[in-house]
This record gives C-alpha cells, sequence and structure tokens, in this order.
C-alpha cells in the first residue's frame, strides 16, 4: 500500500503536467501552442543526456536507507515546489512567459527523474521473484493510474471552487493543494518500503558503461518502443479538456474522466493472475488488438450522446490500463538480461529507461498536440469550427488505434519471454555469464527480514 502510496502521490504532478500544462499555457498563460511544442521538445532533448547520467549516478550510490530509497526522502519536497512553480501565471510580457514556462518545465522533468527512477527500481530490489515482481509492478502501476485518474477528478473541482468565477485564478492554489496531499502520501512510500535485494558492494558505473547497459539490453529497447506508443493515448489525455469544453459543452466532464481512469485502473489487479497462464507479451497483444476494436466503434458511435462517448472511453481506458503493468513487469525481468550480458547490475539505469520514455512520450505528445490544434484552426476561448470539432474527435477516437497497431508489430518481435528469462536466472545463480564478461561483484542474493 505505501509503495502504491508513493506512486500516487507522485502522479499528481505528472497527471497535472501531463493533462493540464497545455491549456495552462494556452489559455491561461498566454503563449502560443508552437511555443509550448517547442518547450517540451527542447526538454526532451534534455532529458536525453541528464537520465542515463542521473540513473548511472545511483547505480554507483549506497546508503544505511538503501541504494534508491534516500531519493524517495528528499526528491517529493522538490517535486512540489517546481510543480507549483510550473503552473504560477506569472505577470510579464510574453517572451519572458515563454522562458518561465520553458525553465519550469525543463526543471520539473529533470526532478521527476531523480523521484521516478529510483521508485521503479524498488520493485527490482524488493524481489526477485518474477511473480512477486509482477504483483509490485502491478502495485506501482495502480499507483500512477490512480494519481493519474484523481488529478482528473479533483483537480478541476478544486480549481474551480477557487476560481471564482475566473479560470485564471483556480489553477494556482488547487495545484498547491494536491501537490500538498501527494508529499503525503509520497513521505509515507519512503518510510514503509524497504530494499530487500542486496549487492555484495557498490559497483562504479561510469558513463561509457551505462550506454553500453543500455545498448546491450536488446529486449529492453523493444520493450520502451512499445512503451513510447502511449504518445497516442497521451495526446488524447491533453486533449480531453478540449474536447470536453467545445464538442460537449462541459468543461466538468474532465473529472467523469478522472473517475473512469480509477476504476479502469482496478482491470490491472488482472495482471498477475493472467501472468500465471499466459505470456506476458501475449497478453500485451491481445490487449492492443481489442483497443482497435473498441476505438473503430467509438469514431462509427460518434460524439452526439454523452453517455455513449463515456461508455465507450471506459470500455477503452480499462484495456489501456492493462498493458502498463505489463510493461513495467517486463522491464524488471531485463534487469537479469542486461547483469547477465554486461556483469553489473544496473536497476537505476534500466528503469532510467522507462522514465525517459513515459516522459518523451508526454511532451511528444504535447508537442503534437499543439501542432493538431493548430492545423485544425482551434482558437482559444472561442466558438470552434466543425473542422476544428471533427478534428479533436478523430484525434479523441481513432488516432489512437494506430498506435495500438504499432505496438502489436513492435511486441511480435519480443522474444524474452518468461521461458528465457528463468533459464538466465538459473545462470545466474550458478555464476555464469556471457563469453567475456568481467564480473566485479557476485550475483546477488535476497536477504529476507
Amino acid at each position: 500500500m505505501s509503495y502504491f502510496g508513493y506512486g500516487v502521490g507522485q502522479c499528481f504532478s505528472f497527471g497535472l503536467v501531463g493533462s493540464f500544462i497545455l491549456y495552462f499555457y494556452t489559455d491561461i498563460l498566454g503563449i502560443s501552442p508552437i511555443a509550448a511544442s517547442t518547450i517540451f521538445l527542447i526538454a526532451r532533448v534534455w532529458d536525453a543526456v541528464n537520465d542515463p547520467l542521473i540513473a548511472g549516478y545511483m547505480d554507483t550510490l549506497e546508503s544505511r536507507f538503501g541504494k534508491f530509497r534516500p531519493y524517495m526522502l528528499f526528491t517529493p519536497f522538490l517535486i512540489v515546489l517546481v510543480t507549483v512553480a510550473s503552473f504560477y501565471n506569472i505577470d510579464a510580457d510574453t517572451s519572458t512567459k515563454v522562458m518561465y514556462a520553458g525553465i519550469t518545465y525543463i526543471l520539473w522533468g529533470t526532478l521527476y527523474t531523480i523521484s521516478d527512477v529510483p521508485f521503479w527500481s524498488m520493485s527490482a530490489v524488493m524481489t526477485d521473484e518474477p511473480q512477486e515482481r509482477a504483483k509490485a509492478a502491478t502495485c506501482a502501476m495502480l499507483g500512477v493510474n490512480a494519481g493519474i485518474g484523481a488529478t482528473l477528478v479533483i483537480f478541476p473541482k478544486l480549481s474551480a471552487y477557487f476560481a471564482d468565477g475566473r479560470t485564471d485564478q483556480g489553477y494556482l492554489p488547487a495545484v498547491l493543494v494536491l501537490m500538498l496531499a501527494g508529499l503525503l502520501f509520497m513521505l509515507n512510500g519512503f518510510y514503509n518500503t524497504r530494499e530487500r535485494v542486496k549487492t555484495s558492494g557498490c559497483e562504479k558505473v561510469t558513463l561509457k558503461q551505462t550506454f553500453q547497459a543500455v545498448r546491450k539490453n536488446k529486449p529492453l529497447f523493444i520493450i520502451l518502443a512499445a512503451f513510447f506508443m502511449n504518445v497516442f493515448f497521451n495526446m488524447v489525455n491533453g486533449l480531453y479538456v478540449f474536447f470536453f469544453t467545445y464538442n460537449l459543452g462541459d468543461a466538468g466532464l474532465v473529472s467523469l474522466i478522472g473517475t473512469i481512469t480509477l476504476v479502469s485502473a482496478i482491470a490491472c489487479l488482472a495482471t498477475p493472475m493472467l501472468t500465471k497462464r499466459f505470456r506476458k507479451r501475449d497478453i500485451f497483444i491481445a490487449l492492443c488488438v481489442l483497443e482497435i476494436v473498441a476505438r473503430i466503434g467509438f469514431y462509427l458511435s460518434g460524439f452526439d450522446n454523452p453517455t455513449v462517448v463515456m461508455v465507450w472511453l471506459s470500455v477503452i481506458t480499462a484495456i489501456f490500463m492493462m498493458t502498463n503493468p505489463l510493461i513495467s513487469a517486463m522491464i524488471a525481468d531485463t534487469v537479469e538480461y542486461s547483469y547477465y550480458h554486461s556483469g553489473k547490475r544496473t536497476a537505476a539505469i534500466t528503469f532510467s529507461g522507462q522514465t525517459f520514455t513515459g516522459k518523451l512520450s508526454v511532451a511528444v505528445a504535447g508537442g503534437l498536440t499543439g501542432i493538431v490544434l493548430t492545423m485544425i484552426n482551434y482558437v482559444p476561448n472561442a466558438q470552434q469550427t466543425e473542422t476544428a470539432l471533427n478534428g479533436l474527435f478523430f484525434c479523441i477516437a481513432l488516432l489512437p488505434a494506430l498506435g495500438a497497431l504499432i505496438r502489436i508489430f513492435i511486441m511480435s518481435r519480443y522474444t524474452f519471454t518468461e521461458d528465457q528469462h528463468a533459464i538466465l536466472r538459473d545462470k545466474l545463480s550458478r555464476g555464469e555469464f556471457a563469453e567475456g564478461v568481467r564480473v566485479e561483484s557476485r550475483p546477488m542474493k535476497e536477504v529476507t527480514s
């Protein structure tokens, strides 16, 4: 529950930035969609540099709290501060506003990495049993989904409460209240989690070895490629506020989407049960097929009836949610693959790929959303044309089916299945590594309380 709670608190921040920052930039701060897209692009270029550096540094340290838990103690305070700062509507000229938005957004991405990499790495050091890892990854992903869903439910109501008729006045206090609640969740996550899988010493991981560890981990590349295709679903998250405001005429429906997200997250509980009977790759592909079918049905139904729209969104969201813990569980399995081929246990580097890919997906989605809004002739705070309304619905309903199709193709090339992982774990337990690998520390063993 505490591990789950850390994900909830952290993703209050991720949900705010992922779902509301573009609307804040365009309709409250007053910068153009293109300027916002440029900020997202620059931030991801920076992440490509700093994410592996941060992860490599984490893999070299060990303290009395463990290797990853110390970051879960101090980063929550920093995340609260930078998230609040990101939603501050400064009184300045347009150029200064763009610069302020860029600095706070890039700083948010950097601090989020320092928090998110240890959070996901914990699933690999709380246990080394694959089935238990699947449970841990499911708890983590439930927390992520619950945090994002709760944000979609609570934030519109909080901002409306504080707005007093003016949307621009409600955002900042609502962000502050939500992030203080998130701080409590994250601190509880630190105090009540433990690292049980220990190494016999702290290995020094250089920058060169960092990139080598990622380069040699072929299964990780495939998983991250499939994970990046969440960009289409992330575009939908960013467009919900526009779609409900202009297509359905009720911005408050965003809260209902949050409720759907929270309820749909329960579908993740089925993941450990399914992984006992079927391979994770096969489950993932089957879910993508179901998503494509559902999205075609949604698009053919149109958006005239809000009830029908919400039913389709509930079905689609539940299907999509079930793919996320599968991604995390498969990434955890690749830690052993990297260890076998490199001789170094680099869990933080492995999970930094998930953090970077997740942020990259959100940023690219935000950038594409800004471009899409420009292409369909969206005009902030005005009645939209039929072209704009139809364009919004197409992006909400049918466009993500393309992402699901691409994910099917990518995951069909994934061969590091449960059988292969079991063979590799057996070799590591006997101290065997890939040919030519120099091992500086012995294989890890589980220490139980």
